[in-house]
């Protein structure tokens, strides 16, 4: 499982996560996709996503589940999300959520922690927000330090931006684990589609 977690692209995670909402072929992923504006996250071309989705299935994470042949339309292959490729979603989110030297990762990792157990999310994100912690007491000590030296604050205006926005990015985390523990909002994927998310595979599939 390891090796194939670590062969998996951000891409490719979010192609398998899209995947655990249903069975779907590569122009409906592309769609649905742009729809929700998930290529603020990662760059979305036909040819990266087909790419992908062929790399996913030789390494046995999804899996082709039949042939549309609707009207003129060229043949579109559909695909399905393996159990393998669901247990990889889980542990390529559970490996990237708590890291904080992979920004980008970390992005796709939240936008698909619903993929993992309310609790476990929780204790993710507070080993994030320590290790976040640590560095901005390190970052504050060195700021602190270089100001006692009188080293100019012109050349210090990059950890001072630093500074501020580790800070704001641990207030965030200490409100959303707070929400999380109250049970503030529901969790998971919905036993029963919503009226939204039925919207969105019609207007994808046409």
């Amino acid at each position: 499982m390891r090796d194939a977690v670590d062969r998996i692209t951000p891409l490719g995670v979010m192609i398998l996560a899209l995947l655990g909402e249903g069975d779907m072929h590569p122009y409906e992923m592309i769609r649905l996709m742009r729809q929700r504006r998930d290529d603020r996250l990662v760059t979305i071309t036909n040819g990266t996503l087909y790419h992908t989705v062929g790399r996913l299935e030789r390494a046995g994470l999804l899996a082709e589940v039949g042939i549309d042949r609707e009207g003129n339309r060229p043949e579109r292959t559909t695909y399905s999300q393996t159990e393998l490729g669901r247990e990889a979603v889980g542990e390529w989110v559970r490996r990237e959520l708590p890291r904080i030297d992979h920004p980008a990762e970390f992005r796709i990792a939240l936008a698909e922690a619903h993929n993992l157990d309310r609790d476990e999310v929780v204790e993710l994100l507070g080993r994030r927000r320590i290790a976040l912690a640590g560095v901005l007491a390190e970052l504050s000590a060195g700021r602190e330090s270089a100001r006692g030296r009188q080293v100019p604050e012109q050349y210090l205006l990059e950890v001072d931006r630093e500074t501020v926005m580790l800070a704001h990015d641990i207030d965030w985390l200490d409100a959303l684990i707070a929400r999380l523990e109250r049970h503030d909002f529901a969790w998971g994927q919905p036993m029963v589609p919503s009226a939204r998310y039925l919207e969105e595979r019609k207007a994808a599939r046409q």
